[in-house]
């Protein structure tokens, strides 16, 4: 249930360069246009890098009249009509700006070259790890360049792995992703979710494994929803939203409220479904929901913000045949802190929560009796590492991955003690994804580190003699990669007030330090780590110019457990920025970069880190690349999921956060600059027309502050660029093809932008 706890935070998923866990501009609608843009060629007075040519900047038009009263302070939203995804006028705004942005990204001989580089780079086999459903195997597989993974099936682990769905075959264009699997207990029944155009918006369809056809049913209005399958096999819970007015597509704003749990029966259409559970008076809640191990009870996780969670349950035994409301009991009632079920034995439930244990712990609850007095620990917080995820497997054994200085370990233990059994021997590095299930004793577990693309363990509980064996290894097709070529530094530097925050600094293995082009990546924030991971685009930064990647474990982020996020969220959400300005000081004292090398990126939260720093300290970078970033923090909460982030940003209506987000508002704190210390750096900014976690309208918006203030200033000569791209979301299911072209953009855009005096191409 994690999963879905986390699901309405606005990460980046799919673009970042580390692991992100927890837990991608057309417009519809055309008018008479009302205001002309010019789209003259006249090239900005100069000093770009390469001999680089920009444009004017389009005319936004300014709304003077709308202006509302925050708690006595009174505030202008003169762009408030780019809020409108369907206006003819957004459209050609948008239109306009990317006859500015595209060209000078791609009408250039770099461009192709960079592309050709990373298409070669991109093309090797990618695998998911296996996990086994009744009588098969499954995993994912990418040939190299498919749009899309495919999902294949197996008899055993070395039999002939056979196709079982391939999205690639949905759209010509890749732009129909398969977001979500389940199978029945039984492995009989297969139920997926498809998300077109990287909106979070899925249908669900249903598939017979036996015959490998879809049944006719296709569930729609579903969002942020678990898959739940009882028991029996005849069908699984899943949340939906009522009916609401206009698109449902992603390109739509309106908040998502009002959502109720569903139960559906295989074979059946989606209005015969069963309603439940509902809160009316709650219409910001999400429901989750997980059938535990023994079949007798569905469990109710439910949500509101991006943080704490509350449960209740229903008996299905005595519930019998599904055919009305189920009547619900509760276990926790406050939201003061994150349950995560892992398993259960009869009416005890087992949890992973950081309730009184900010690096989290595992309790148990007896169903019978849930009072907190009653609650016992099965194991303890550790005093350092963080507890990330827990799984219950081989039918009496936690599998337990911590997070130690942000590197991951794995153990496993008792289910009846809670004592320690085994510790799996790990590199320094990150677990990717792991699968096993309390009936089975086999287990297979990811890993994968900034120069590791990916290895694949296996091991068998019923054979504890024996160690884990590499089950599969992801390689490069690129001859001469050598891991020994690199080297990969952890440092720890003091942020503004002192505190230590750990940052990975990774570049080609020399013995002198000397001032390179540096890709400093940060997120921090919704309790979210960032641990190491391979990414083709940093190892492309780094073999292209020669480069520096960096990432600052900054705060807010959960490398550090809930005393980490908490002094990054809230009142205290300027210790995030502090901290990543901290970093990019740290790189240049001691000689990692330059001041005119160095270039700051960041996507959705991270996109808001990259808004407010380059607002902040503007002299401190050559460039910045802000991808689907929140940048209108007075009105964040007002559209699709946004009100969720109140939980980490405080909400604009209470004058204490009002008072705290005026002050670091991406959009609200643009300046015109009045010195060189002001130049803005060089600034993409990137969205995307199908984005319903962080809505486009926050980029446009700021790109239009941004442009109209630099346009008043002979100081600035760097560009500020708005790229949207069509047909793609929030980051999720994007296609390789979009992927690839959006990669090619960012790099162009550095090469464009910072002082490279080496390019390998």
């Amino acid at each position: 249930m994690k999963s879905i706890i986390r699901a309405a935070s606005p990460r980046l998923i799919g673009i970042a360069h580390g692991k992100l866990k927890g837990n991608n501009v057309a417009f519809l609608i055309n008018r008479n246009f009302v205001h002309s843009y010019s789209t003259s060629t006249k090239p900005l007075a100069t000093n770009f890098a390469k001999n680089m040519v920009s444009y004017d900047y389009p005319e936004a038009r300014k709304d003077e009249t709308i202006e509302e009263d925050f708690h006595g302070t009174k505030v202008k939203d003169v762009y408030r009509w780019l809020e409108d995804p369907d206006a003819a006028e957004t459209q050609a705004y948008v239109d306009a700006q990317n006859k500015i942005s595209q060209p000078f990204l791609e009408n250039c001989e770099q461009w192709q070259k960079i592309n050709t580089k990373l298409t070669k780079l991109w093309n090797y086999p990618k695998y998911g790890i296996p996990a086994k459903h009744g009588d098969f195997y499954y995993f994912h597989k990418n040939s190299g360049l498919q749009n899309q993974s495919v999902l294949y099936q197996q008899e055993t682990l070395s039999s002939e792995p056979k196709v079982f769905l391939d999205p690639n075959a949905l759209s010509a264009d890749g732009t129909i992703a398969l977001s979500q699997t389940s199978f029945s207990d039984d492995g009989k029944y297969f139920a997926y979710g498809l998300s077109e155009s990287g909106s979070d918006w899925i249908k669900i369809k249903t598939r017979d494994v036996a015959t490998c056809k879809d049944f006719d049913e296709v569930l729609e209005k579903v969002k942020f929803s678990s898959i739940a399958w009882t028991k029996d096999n005849k069908g699984f819970f899943y949340g939906r939203y009522p009916d609401q007015a206009g698109k449902t597509d992603g390109s739509e704003t309106q908040q998502n409220e009002n959502q109720k749990l569903y139960y559906h029966r295989i074979g059946e259409p989606q209005e015969k479904d069963v309603l439940c559970a509902e809160f009316p008076e709650q219409p910001s809640w999400r429901i989750g929901s997980g059938v535990t191990d023994c079949g007798k009870y569905v469990i109710l996780s439910i949500v509101k913000d991006c943080r704490d969670n509350i449960l209740y349950y229903a008996d299905l035994e005595k519930a019998g045949e599904i055919k009305s409301k189920l009547e619900i009991h509760e276990i926790i009632t406050k939201f003061e802190s994150d349950y995560d079920v892992i398993t259960n034995t009869g009416s005890k439930i087992f949890l992973r929560t950081n309730k009184n244990a900010p690096n989290y712990r595992v309790i148990c609850i007896d169903l019978e009796n849930p009072a907190e007095e009653n609650w016992t620990t099965l194991i303890p917080e550790h005093e350092k590492d963080v507890l990330d995820s827990v799984m219950c497997v081989d039918g009496n054994k936690l599998l337990l991955e911590y997070i130690r200085d942000v590197k991951s370990v794995l153990q496993a233990h008792s289910l009846e003690t809670g004592e320690l059994i085994r510790k799996f021997d790990i590199d320094i590095g990150t677990i990717g994804s792991i699968s096993g299930e309390k009936k089975y004793s086999e287990i297979f577990y990811s890993f994968t580190s900034f120069l590791t693309p990916g290895k694949i363990y296996r091991f068998d509980f019923a054979k504890p003699n024996e160690e884990p064996t590499l089950f599969r290894e992801i390689k490069l097709n690129l001859e001469g990669f050598n891991s020994n070529d690199y080297k990969v530094e952890q440092k720890f530097y003091p942020s503004k007030d002192g505190t230590k925050v750990p940052m990975f600094i990774i570049r080609k293995n020399k013995e002198t330090v000397e001032p390179r082009p540096c890709l400093l990546y940060g997120y921090g924030g919704f309790n979210i780590s960032i641990q190491p991971s391979f990414g083709i685009v940093g190892l492309m930064f780094i073999d292209t110019f020669d480069g520096v990647l960096a990432y600052p474990n900054i705060r807010g982020g959960g490398e550090y457990g809930e005393k980490w996020h908490n002094s990054g969220r809230l009142l205290n959400k300027q210790n995030v920025f502090d901290d990543f300005q901290a970093s990019a000081e740290y790189l240049i004292e001691n000689n990692y970069t330059s001041k005119d090398r160095i270039v700051i990126q960041g996507g959705s939260n991270g996109g808001l880190l990259v808004g407010a720093c380059i607002n902040q300290r503007p002299d401190l970078f050559a460039a910045a690349v802000a991808q689907v970033g929140v940048m209108d923090m007075l009105r964040f909460h007002k559209f699709t999921i946004g009100h969720a982030w109140c939980s980490d940003y405080g909400n604009p209506s209470e004058k204490e956060h009002f008072d705290n987000l005026l002050k670091y508002s991406p959009l609200h704190n643009v300046h015109t600059p009045k010195d060189a210390n002001e130049e803005y750096p060089s600034t993409l900014i990137q969205t995307a027309d199908h984005d319903d976690r962080v809505s486009p309208l926050h980029s446009l918006k700021f790109a239009a502050a941004l442009q109209e203030a630099v346009k008043k200033s002979d100081i600035q000569k760097k560009p500020i660029l708005l790229r949207v791209y069509s047909k793609a979301g929030h980051g999720a299911g994007k296609p390789t093809t979009k992927r690839i072209e959006e990669a090619t953009d960012i790099l162009t855009f550095m090469y464009k932008s910072l002082n490279v005096d080496t390019i390998n191409l």
